[in-house]
């Protein structure tokens, strides 16, 4: 394969709670991401950014922009070659067809536009797949866009005679889809030597990290993932297909803990992986300079990292953790729901996400109960002082010690007592225990914090000035929200900064 895999990917995830840097404001509008892109490449030297049609509004103009703006930059770096634009489409699945044809379209004319200029071509040509579930959903993407291909073709006469090159990346956004990516995988490779007469030159299977444990709890969220890259190497070995996993962490442990700060750490616990989401808090929350130097330690270091093999039986632990502490989290969260959409309903916004209508949209369901986006659950939960990461895993881990289960929990999960602790950092027992008299939700996470302080053998708690301060700003917020809930806005935005994430 004679391609560039990036190792850091920056995204338009909203989670930044602080400014962008380069525009002195926290909201970072359609017309800002052309600017933004070409930012993350120049100055933050981050190889791969992921043009977001998924929900939100985007300019289709993208790449002519970018060629436009900064020729200089992009005659000096090529796009395609040695930084990458990759679209995360809609899912027709979930979403009208509408802004899938337009993403088609802004591909092909952007090749155009690439030979007219003398530039590398094509300089976008991979698709990232949200919620994939089968095969079948990724066959029809890549079939559609040749249909769309063929047609541009012979309607408007183009330059291009051969087909364009064109891969299609698997996002699987759940704890059960981790786990089967080999039965996608397989269909997938099967179906395309069946349909297009050869098999992928490669694959870029990508593993969220906030929707499984915003789904099913931080613990079965880790694990997953590593039965995913047991999963993705059986495959290569198999089909003779190089893997090149992605995963998407935010900042925070719940939503994957990898920041600036962390990164020697959580670098570690991905193992395996070959492309890391940077998202914006990551790049907008820490000071600029450790910002650059983590991006380089992640370019330089995570090509050299393997997976490390998980054996039959550790496999059927995970499975067993994944519904033991999957159970305990949906029961709880199902119950504080109506609180949490409440809170999470002042977490500001950050990017322009268009309105959804529907039971779930494209918030996210838990059991029989619509759920805000991971970031703004997130930030909901620490916002009243009450981290998620908390919920089903203290029960959870009480079971899995009585059932011998414990031992795989450790050894696949290298980051499980760190990620605690720095939760704890951010634990307001003061207000638990109110909502614990007046919420049975909140009577079970005090319970998971109980069962974790015995587990570690230490007390969860604040450790330094900044954690007091957001334990106070916390307290107000719990108040007020209880009061005068329209008066919780900027303490939020406070105690994110202070954090330094939204969720």
């Amino acid at each position: 394969m004679n391609r560039k895999i990036p190792a850091t990917m920056a995204t338009q995830h909203p989670d930044n709670a602080k400014e962008a840097y380069f525009l002195g404001k926290k909201y970072i509008n359609t017309l800002d991401e052309i600017e933004e892109c070409y930012r993350m490449f120049d100055e933050l030297k981050c190889t791969e950014y992921m043009w977001d049609w998924e929900g939100k509004f985007v300019d289709e103009a993208v790449v002519e922009k970018l060629f436009q703006k900064y020729y200089k930059f992009f005659q000096k770096h090529s796009l395609g070659k040695d930084v990458f634009l990759t679209f995360r489409i809609p899912n027709t699945d979930e979403e009208s067809g509408y802004r899938l044809a337009r993403a088609f379209m802004a591909i092909l004319t952007a090749d155009d536009l690439a030979h007219e200029l003398g530039m590398h071509a094509p300089p976008v040509f991979e698709v990232i797949l949200p919620m994939t579930k089968n095969a079948r959903q990724l066959l029809n993407v890549k079939k559609t866009f040749h249909e769309v291909e063929n047609f541009k073709r012979q309607a408007f006469n183009t330059h291009r005679k051969d087909e364009h090159e064109f891969h299609v990346i698997p996002l699987f956004e759940g704890c059960k889809h981790l786990c089967n990516v080999d039965t996608v995988l397989s269909e997938y490779i099967e179906g395309c030597k069946s349909q297009f007469g050869k098999k992928p030159q490669y694959m870029r299977p990508f593993m969220a990290r906030s929707d499984p444990a915003l789904n099913s709890g931080i613990i079965p969220a880790v694990l997953s993932s590593k039965v995913a890259l047991q999963k993705f190497a059986e495959v290569e070995k198999k089909y003779k297909v190089p893997m090149y996993p992605i995963i998407g962490p935010g900042c925070l442990p719940f939503r994957g803990g990898v920041n600036p700060d962390t990164i020697k750490d959580t670098i570690e616990e991905y193992s395996g992986i070959r492309t890391i989401t940077i998202q914006s808090a990551f790049r907008y929350d820490y000071p600029i300079e450790d910002v650059k130097k983590a991006i380089k330690y992640i370019e330089k270091t995570l090509p050299t990292l393997k997976y490390t093999p998980l054996s039959k039986g550790e496999i059927e632990d995970i499975l067993w953790v994944n519904k033991t502490f999957g159970d305990y989290y949906k029961h709880t969260v199902e119950m504080a729901a109506n609180l949490i959409n409440k809170i999470s309903a002042k977490v500001p916004g950050r990017r322009e996400r268009m309105l959804h209508i529907g039971l779930f949209g494209y918030s996210r369901g838990v059991g029989k109960v619509s759920l805000p986006r991971a970031i703004k659950f997130t930030g909901a939960f620490y916002s009243i002082g009450v981290p998620p990461e908390f919920i089903g895993s203290g029960r959870g881990l009480r079971d899995a010690i009585k059932n011998g289960k414990i031992k795989t929990i450790e050894k696949h999960y290298n980051n499980l007592r760190k990620d605690f602790i720095h939760a704890g950092k951010y634990l307001n027992k003061e207000n638990l225990t109110h909502l614990a008299k007046k919420y049975p939700a909140f009577k079970e996470i005090q319970q998971d914090v109980e069962e974790i302080e015995k587990y570690l053998g230490v007390e969860l708690s604040p450790l330094k000035t900044k954690h007091f301060l957001h334990r106070n700003v916390v307290s107000s917020i719990y108040l007020l929200s209880e009061e005068k809930p329209d008066n919780i806005d900027e303490l939020i935005e406070t105690a994110a900064g202070i954090r330094k994430s939204l969720g």
